[in-house]
């Protein structure tokens, strides 16, 4: 994956242990009501009104020998380019959210999360929490390893910061609001997950159109990200029975099917899983 011709995004605050943070400042108020959802875990739902625009960075002077952080700024920095050109077509504005990388445990808006939460996006700050020690974990311990397999996982939540704000998962969060159950295989946390993964494919569909960075093998390092983190094979992974009463990210094969889907048309209409009578 060539991502370096992605341009970097400023909307990266590294609080790592032994760095030196980057901090934001500004202000701009947004008001949605949103789920956080991370990439192995259930949502939890809330309402939004936080504040964050004009923003400064203080650059960290290690950013230019850390190609992690280079990593992350790009990919970052592709999605915003990608769904700031997308709003604009309907005559909206894409509100910028925050990559926040962090080690070992990180108080976010949404509360306290330890590294083995995996990433996960905060509606009240607008946030994507990341601990990059998680992209060791996919290698070692799930054999998911490519440069484009971990953009899959930024652009996933990504997709969530996506889906509140065009309000595609209104279903999902009014069923949240209202105490309904939404777990379950075909439930509706399920569908808005797989939204999530259908919106990353049409990230990836566009960014592949403008900056012609994909190498051969990328594709599939996202298509095994996918399917390695479908419900059904993290539980065969970890020796349990497979309970789709349980699900909330869907199968394998349906993460990767909703992924394809969005690559293929790189359209967001295509990502209306609430609608699809079949997942």
């Amino acid at each position: 994956m060539l991502w370096n011709r992605a341009r970097r995004s400023d909307n990266v605050n590294d609080t790592r242990e032994g760095k030196e943070a980057r901090k934001i400042t500004g202000k701009q108020t947004f008001i949605a009501l949103a789920i956080t959802a991370t990439l192995g875990g259930a949502g939890v739902y809330s309402t939004l009104d936080t504040t964050s625009n004009n923003l400064s960075i203080t650059p960290s002077s290690q950013t230019l020998d850390d190609p992690q952080l280079q990593f992350v700024q790009s990919i970052l920095g592709d999605t915003e380019d990608t769904w700031a050109q997308l709003f604009s077509q309907s005559a909206q504005r894409y509100p910028l959210p925050t990559l926040t990388l962090y080690s070992n445990s990180v108080n976010s808006a949404c509360g306290f999360a330890g590294s083995s939460a995996g990433p996960f996006y905060c509606p009240q700050d607008q946030r994507i929490y990341l601990d990059l020690e998680f992209f060791r974990i996919m290698g070692e311990q799930h054999a998911v390893i490519g440069e484009f397999a971990q953009a899959y996982v930024l652009a996933h939540e990504v997709g969530h910061h996506v889906q509140l704000e065009l309000g595609m998962s209104d279903p999902f969060e009014q069923a949240l609001n209202h105490g309904q159950r939404v777990t379950g295989d075909g439930g509706l946390e399920v569908r808005a997950e797989l939204q999530a993964d259908c919106l990353a494919g049409v990230w990836a569909h566009h960014a592949q159109r403008r900056l012609d960075w994909l190498e051969p093998g990328d594709i599939d390092a996202a298509l095994n990200a996918a399917a390695t983190f479908g419900d059904d094979s993290l539980q065969r992974s970890a020796n349990r029975t497979v309970r789709p009463e349980t699900f909330n990210h869907g199968t394998s094969q349906q993460r990767t099917n909703w992924f394809k889907a969005g690559f293929t048309s790189g359209k967001i209409d295509t990502c209306d899983t609430f609608n699809a009578e079949e997942l």
